[in-house]
This record gives C-alpha cells, structure tokens and sequence, in this order.
C-alpha cells in the first residue's frame, strides 16, 4: 500500500471500526497527520500569532502566542478516522480495537480516582483518621496507576508496530495477502 492509498483508505473508511488494517495502511495514515499538524502549526504561528513585548529596565522580553485554530481543525477532521485506523490496526494484531483506546481510559480512571477519593476525603474532618485514611487510599492507588499510564501508550505503540497475524482471524482476512 502507497502513501496515497492509505490516505484514500483511510477517509473512505472514515467510520469503520470492523475489519482489520494493515502496517503501512496505519503508519502512512500517521505519517499524513503528523505533516499535516506540522503544516497546520506554520500556518498558525504565521497568520495567527500574536506578538508581545515587555520591556523592565534591562530585560526586554518576546512572547509569542497563538490559539491553534488551523491546527484544531485538523485535528477534529483526523481523530475519527485515525481512531477508526488504530482500532482496524489492532484487529489485524489479534487484539481488540478497544486496546487503542488503553491509555485514555487509564487517564480518565486516574482522574476519577484522584476526584473521588480526595473529594470524599475532603467531606471528613481535616486532619482526622479518616481524612488521612481516604487521602492516603487515594495516593496508594494513584501512583500504580501513574506508573500503568506511563507504560500504556509505550505498550499501544508496540502493538500498532506489530506484524499482521497469517491468514484470516476473527476480525477478517489479512489485509496484505486479500491485497495481492
């Protein structure tokens, strides 16, 4: 599969989820969003930049901010079809597309457990057993799980570079041996 027709393939499957996706199919679809940020990124910090300057009595200092618009854009036209692309890429690994997902699930329990538990805390007396009790739950599993969620995309990345399972599985025919 070329460049271009991953590209093709991937926005003509924009909402599939079923079937399985090959390596290059996935890397060449990243390989497009990654140029196109990059591209979206120029145009932002050239056409939507703003420039200040401040000045104290020997420090004269630039920033320079930009709210992303373009970048955004891109970023909302890629996501459906890169997760779509991620989940099909799993299938083809034997896995379910659900894993593509791992890291953000994990992100999103962190912050439940992180809430819940210092806002139950927090409903106790500061300073009493229970309040110590409830923060110190919280830690003791926040920080297995900070240790998990550093792992997870490391562990996702690996499997997206994974080779296809032979012939077909449960998610379909291999997509490289169908192609020829």
């Amino acid at each position: 599969m070329t460049f271009s027709d991953a590209i093709r393939t991937c926005f003509a499957k924009f909402f599939t989820f079923s079937g399985r996706a090959s390596r290059p199919e996935y890397w060449f679809f990243f390989l497009f969003i990654v140029i196109w940020s990059f591209i979206a990124g120029v145009i932002d910090w050239q056409f939507f930049a703003q420039v200040a300057t401040t000045q104290t009595d020997e420090i004269k200092q630039v920033t320079a901010t930009s709210n992303q618009p373009v970048q955004s854009i891109v970023g909302l036209i890629v996501f459906i079809p890169h997760l779509a692309v991620a989940w099909r890429r799993m299938h083809d690994t034997g896995r379910s597309g659900f894993f593509a997902l791992l890291p953000i699930l994990l992100i999103v329990g962190a912050f439940a457990v992180l809430i819940f538990g210092i806002g139950l805390a927090s409903h106790f007396q500061h300073g009493g057993s229970l309040d110590i009790l409830f923060t110190r739950a919280t830690l003791l599993i926040v920080i297995p799980t900070l240790l998990v969620l550093f792992v997870s995309p490391l562990l996702v990345l690996w499997w997206l570079t994974r080779p296809s399972q032979p012939g077909t599985n449960q998610y379909g025919p291999n997509p490289t041996e169908v192609a020829q």
